[in-house]
């Protein structure tokens, strides 16, 4: 129990430290916010509902993975290196990846609801 209590106190504060560090996470803590009611507006069912606020939350999680890979990045080195920033542009490639993701599930259950299919 205790390391379980623990390990919530982490993540409580990784998200604090996130959110007042890090535009990106603001942006998409509101977009998730929004996300909920615009949700069982647009989804057709309640699973679809919940299936396109999983995609809301899984943006922000690979925003929350790429936020910790540029802290690490940063701390090892503020010099510019060729490796590090490859790998800091595949942690911002795989948050683009999610976004379009997140964008194809909406636009098709915004699809779905419209009866176009």
């Amino acid at each position: 129990m205790v390391r379980f209590w623990r390990a919530t106190i982490n993540s409580y504060n990784g998200l604090v430290f996130a959110v007042r560090s890090e535009q990106a996470i603001r942006e998409e803590l509101v977009a998730l916010i929004l996300s909920l009611p615009a949700a069982w507006l647009v989804g057709a069912t309640v699973m679809r509902a919940v299936e396109l606020v999983a995609t809301v939350v899984l943006v922000l999680t690979v925003e929350l993975l790429n936020t910790a890979i540029e802290k690490l990045a940063d701390r090892l080195t503020m010099e510019h290196d060729t490796k590090i920033k490859h790998v800091k542009d595949m942690g911002s490639a795989a948050v683009g990846v999610i976004l379009i993701m997140a964008g194809i599930f909406w636009l098709f259950a915004i699809a779905e609801r419209l009866g176009v299919f």
